[in-house]
């Protein structure tokens, strides 16, 4: 089982710096530093270090994704945030996990005693929420459907369909926003009843850099796939 770990950034210089060198790279098979057009040396100080580097040309971060798949020799894929709120060191526990035989397994901020230190009121509310939804509506078990740190087979990207706009298209311009697919791949894993497993995992704050999350336009936008997915996709 070969193993590709996606580094997502976007001006994450100082996580980078603090985060990237706790990553064994005996870890992995492969390791590519996925990058939204950073201006603050980002990109620079990855290909210094030896890390593959992709500049993704679309923005978004399902576009990152898209583009960057046909250059994955994985069979699986890892999603990792260098920013801080990914554990580094929780990478390994990931991929053994996988080599039990599941299809994906998640770090959750939200099992047994993980916390988030990166959670406040309205963002712990809504991961609660978009949790009990998917679980309600689609027949999960989860404890955490949105967190980016994530181990799954590359195949489901294509066997749940999350490539290109069908799926995402509609809820985009309708809250106007760009959305990642980690929250419709927990609910259509769900929906096929894919073997899933999660493990605890702390995210801790962020190391520099600025929070990108658009609590409102995402959390419409991402509640709109779930209540949609209830008749629109089989």
């Amino acid at each position: 089982m070969k193993t590709t770990l996606l580094v997502m950034t976007l001006n994450e210089i100082d996580g980078m710096k603090a985060i990237m060198p706790r990553i064994k790279r005996e870890w992995v098979d492969q390791i590519i530093v996925v990058d939204g057009g950073s201006k603050d040396g980002t990109i620079e100080w990855a290909k210094e270090n030896d890390y593959q580097v992709y500049v993704q040309k679309q923005r978004g971060f399902r576009h990152a994704y898209e583009e960057v798949m046909p250059l994955v020799e994985g069979d699986v894929l890892v999603t990792f945030s260098p920013d801080g709120n990914s554990v580094a060191e929780l990478l390994p526990d990931l991929i053994a996990k996988m080599k039990e035989g599941y299809d994906m397994v998640i770090a959750s901020r939200y099992l047994g005693p993980a916390k988030s230190a990166d959670d406040d009121m309205v963002t712990a509310f809504g991961n609660w929420l978009f949790t009990k939804t998917v679980n309600l509506l689609h027949g999960g078990k989860y404890t955490d459907v949105m967190v980016i740190y994530r181990a799954y087979k590359k195949q489901l990207v294509y066997d749940l369909e999350l490539m290109g706009d069908s799926a995402h298209a509609l809820p985009e311009k309708l809250f106007g926003t760009k959305i990642s697919w980690e929250p419709l791949l927990s609910c259509r894993a769900a929906k096929r009843k894919l073997k899933i497993a999660e493990i605890p995992g702390d995210e801790p704050p962020r190391i520099g850099g600025e929070r990108k999350l658009q609590v409102l336009r995402w959390g419409a936008a991402y509640y709109f796939q779930f209540l949609r997915e209830v008749v629109w996709w089989k």
